[in-house]
């Protein structure tokens, strides 16, 4: 058991987004037993101020959580919540597999959201992350390029746009149910067929809240 506070909240903070800490270490830039000697073996003795700064913008969480303390933060972030921007892409088209996913997901950047925004629309910044779209498949709703907000908390499958993972394919599609529990994946492009799936071959990543591009 961790004792230490600091290194606790991180041990949750990961087994809550399902995200191990090699993977964690990796998006640090550090070698994959990198946290895990920081939980377990005390070395460093604290997260150093950039990585701290990464990790607490990855989880959607407060510096002072994984040991800022109030003096070492750089600025008030209390009515903006950091959502992390994620280097893999969602393909509405035929469907891509991006290799950064293969060491789980990496945080880039961040994109701040009002919190009374969010609320406002049921959403927990915690549980939320941004990626881009690729492919023109969800013209004219989602063109390629723009940014889209996924809201990652498990929940029953509704009739609404998802990100969805088939084998080695991440799509984002309109996602209704059909007859005998089957799963249909729909293009907004007239252009793109419906796909329909067995509910097994499916993975729901999360339902699309929101998005942004250029004009």
């Amino acid at each position: 058991m961790v004792s230490d506070p600091v290194r606790a909240r991180l041990l949750d903070l990961a087994a809550e987004r399902a995200v191990s800490l090699a993977a964690l270490s990796r998006m640090l830039g550090k070698n994959a037993s990198y946290l895990q000697q920081f939980i377990r073996k005390g070395s460093p003795r604290k997260l150093e101020e950039e990585d701290r700064g990464k990790l607490a913008r990855f989880f959607g969480v407060d510096e002072r959580e994984l040991g800022a303390s109030e003096k070492s933060r750089v600025e008030d972030v209390e009515g903006w919540a950091p959502v992390a921007r994620l280097a893999i892409g969602a393909a509405a088209g035929s469907g891509v597999f991006n290799e950064a996913e293969q060491g789980g997901e990496a945080g880039f950047d961040t994109i701040r959201f009002s919190r009374r925004w969010l609320r406002a629309l049921g959403l927990d910044p915690s549980h939320l992350a941004a990626i881009t779209v690729t492919g023109d498949s969800m013209e004219p709703t989602l063109r390629d390029g723009d940014e889209i907000l996924v809201d990652q908390r498990r929940a029953p499958l509704c009739d609404a746009i998802h990100v969805v993972r088939i084998e080695d394919a991440l799509l984002v599609k309109r996602v209704e149910t059909g007859r005998g529990g089957s799963v249909l994946l729909i293009s907004d492009n007239p252009a793109y067929r419906p796909i329909e799936c067995a509910p097994g071959e499916v993975d729901v990543v999360g339902r699309v809240v929101w998005k942004g591009g250029r004009l």
